[in-house]
């Protein structure tokens, strides 16, 4: 199998983690406190995030050595918080709408490009942009349901992804993948670690089974993206991370019951579109 096809599969899988994981949250955020899930997750996390450090950079101190740590602990705090904003996205509005509406994110990235990297958008890319916005305006149905606060939750968690995925290419200039990835991990741990203890409750036995099984996806899933990104461009693997959407709508409804509301299908498929042409410009100005 060559570097892009076995890339591809390799993004296909870690997309259904990442959407299994999802499922996960959303589960246990409807029954306990959101900061107490991720924090939990987040002690996993940076366990395996330090192990790997470790195997790639040698040391420790080797992988947390950086020239820009306010950067790198600001990005590790704004993933943090981007994961809390989601899963209570999950709970408020279920899988497939959040999901319909954090799938914008690429396009906010490249929105943002210019202003925060300094790239270059032209305006076929800008034109996309503001179509796929139209996408998410069907989505959060304009007229009532795009005054919802719970309708701006999944948006705001994309924006916030977007600046994450955006600091990350701008460290990735001097520090190493093993380096940011051990500040991304570590950073939440400690940012998230007293807001999970503040808001700590009781957790029933089985769904301790649901949160290591919400542990082992977490890493799991970061460990394939980061082999899918070993073995095949970022150009080539992208344009699959949108399957993303496909399983966790598909686990939103057999799983949860959820409806698929004609507007959200519309409006997904919209954004996606938009999203895939602006990957496909940014990959011939290349």
């Amino acid at each position: 199998m060559t570097g892009d096809r076995l890339g591809i599969a390799l993004m296909v899988v870690t997309t259904f983690v990442f959407a299994v994981q999802d499922g996960i949250s959303r589960h246990l955020a409807a029954e306990y406190n959101v900061m107490m899930i991720v924090a939990i997750r987040y002690w996993f996390f940076a366990a395996f995030v330090i192990a790997i450090a470790r195997r790639q950079a040698g040391s420790v101190r080797a992988a947390a050595a950086t020239a820009q740590p306010l950067v790198q602990a600001f990005r590790g705090v704004l993933l943090a918080a981007e994961i809390c904003v989601m899963v209570w996205a999950f709970v408020l509005l279920g899988l497939v709408e959040a999901h319909a509406v954090f799938t914008c994110y690429p396009l906010l990235i490249a929105a943002l490009s210019g202003p925060v990297l300094g790239e270059h958008v032209g305006w076929r890319r800008w034109a996309a942009i503001g179509i796929g916005f139209v996408g998410v305006l069907i989505i959060l149905r304009p007229g009532f349901g795009v005054f919802s606060p719970a309708a701006v939750v999944p948006l705001v968690s994309a924006a916030m992804f977007a600046l994450y995925g955006l600091l990350t290419r701008y460290v990735a200039r001097r520090d190493s993948t093993a380096t940011s990835f051990f500040w991304t991990g570590v950073m939440g741990a400690i940012v998230m670690t007293p807001l999970g203890l503040w808001q700590w409750e009781p957790m029933a036995g089985g769904d301790w089974i649901w949160m290591g099984a919400l542990c082992l996806t977490g890493a799991s899933a970061h460990w394939l993206l980061i082999k899918t990104y070993e073995v095949a461009e970022a150009s080539a693997v992208q344009p699959f991370a949108y399957l993303q959407l496909v399983f966790a709508a598909a686990i939103g409804v057999f799983v949860f019951s959820e409806a698929l509301a004609a507007n959200v299908v519309v409006g997904a498929a919209i954004v996606v579109s938009a999203g895939l042409f602006t990957l496909w410009r940014t990959r011939r100005a290349v």
